[in-house]
């Protein structure tokens, strides 16, 4: 194995360099992975332009990623060199009330590697074996890349018990809003109606599974609601769109005594009607990031064929153009889902 390696460095907002580095050592009870893809997230986007308050520069991105071992750190004993792995990117203390009870998603003092800690944006990367989690053979990297946006999805889904049956409203067809449609119908929702104000992106969201799909520049919400599930309306409403407009178009026509999901980040502060939620009886849930076991039901439903992530995947640039990446996504945010960097190219 070559002694150094390219990685991805954020030197400042709008500053992308590929610098030479030493391969890292892999220490006890670590991993080396060769990465192979790393998925671009709105978030990074948000680093790229200065406006993630939780981040330091220089930082290495990278946290929808995957990649293959090739090598075992001492003590490292269920894992093998040449398998296929993604890794969760948590960085969690494990002392703190929700680490304690088992959502460490949660913890107090979480970070998240490619914002407050290095991500795994590099030819190779050296990580604790417990942030391994297998891929099937079958599946491919690009699709192993795109286990973790998967994952929120599937850590939103869950969030309200279960769904079978359930007709269900997702507001905001982006790269999530999408993962969520097929995740929502792989877990027994009966029906899934989708609204945004992109025409592309609800032509797409009907060929991963969407039921119905409106643009709400065209038509009112809440008319869609009753057209597609009758005057009972949705059982389940979730905001993958993140604004005072979908919140509100989520809290003026839910269901009384029914619930509402936010999954997006919110854009700002919230400007949203209390009152009609508390007339309402509406309960307000929010998730955030996801679980091991998230992962692992992720990577099932791929495997059983009832999520489609080929179709999300708009273009990939080697490792040696990241920065041509981010501003491709800058000048196509409307055509484009998801990019992924080539690590090995």
């Amino acid at each position: 194995m070559k002694s150094t390696m390219y990685q991805q460095v954020m030197t400042a907002p709008h500053t992308i360099e590929i610098k030479e580095v030493p391969v890292p050592e892999v220490k006890p009870g670590q991993v080396l992975v060769a990465m192979k893809r790393v998925g671009v997230c709105g978030s990074d986007i948000h680093v790229f332009h200065g406006q993630h308050p939780y981040v330091t520069y220089p930082l290495t991105q990278g946290h929808e990623v995957s990649g293959e071992i090739v090598a075992l750190g001492e003590g490292v004993t269920s894992l093998a060199i040449g398998q296929k792995v993604t890794i969760e990117p948590q960085v969690t203390c494990g002392q703190c009330h929700p680490c304690r009870h088992g959502k460490y998603n949660l913890c107090e003092n979480l970070k998240v590697m490619g914002f407050q800690t290095t991500g795994a944006a590099s030819e190779y990367f050296a990580v604790d074996a417990a942030k391994i989690t297998l891929l099937p053979d079958s599946m491919t990297f690009e699709e192993g890349a795109m286990i973790e946006p998967l994952a929120v999805a599937v850590h939103a889904v869950k969030r309200v018990g279960d769904i079978t049956g359930k007709k269900v409203a997702v507001l905001g067809a982006g790269p999530i809003g999408i993962l969520l449609v097929q995740t929502l119908k792989a877990f027994g929702a009966a029906e899934v109606l989708v609204t945004d104000v992109s025409d592309l992106r609800l032509k797409l969201a009907k060929a991963c599974g969407a039921d119905y799909a409106f643009n709400t520049r065209e038509v009112e919400f809440g008319q869609v609601v009753v057209e597609c599930f009758g005057p009972d309306k949705a059982d389940l409403i979730y905001d993958c769109a993140g604004n005072n407009i979908t919140m509100g178009q989520a809290i003026q026509n839910a269901r009384k005594g029914s619930i509402i999901v936010l999954v997006a980040v919110f854009a700002g502060m919230a400007t949203v009607d209390l009152a009609k939620l508390n007339d309402s009886e509406l309960d307000l849930y929010t998730t955030m990031m996801y679980r091991h076991d998230d992962y692992i039901d992720a990577i099932r439903i791929v495997s059983e064929g009832k999520v489609n992530l080929k179709p999300l995947v708009s273009k990939h640039f080697p490792l040696v153009q990241y920065q041509d990446a981010y501003e491709f996504i800058d000048s196509n945010r409307e055509t484009t889902m998801k990019v992924l960097i080539d690590m090995d190219r």
